[in-house]
């Protein structure tokens, strides 16, 4: 997910430096939105763990 987060925002990058703006804006929210989604992932990834009890 992070690759994906990392490939629109470098889709983004190359957009703004053509003048696409509508696409480039498009491509830098979809961007953030799935760094967002990845960074929760992580954390309840780190923390699930923890709450559950030894593994047999």
């Amino acid at each position: 997910m992070l690759y994906y987060s990392i490939v629109f925002f470098i889709v983004a990058i190359i957009a703004a430096v053509f003048g696409f703006t509508g696409i480039a804006a498009g491509a830098a929210s979809i961007a953030k939105i799935l760094f967002f989604v990845f960074i929760v992932l992580f954390v309840i990834s780190l923390i699930v763990p923890r709450f559950r009890g030894p593994s047999a």
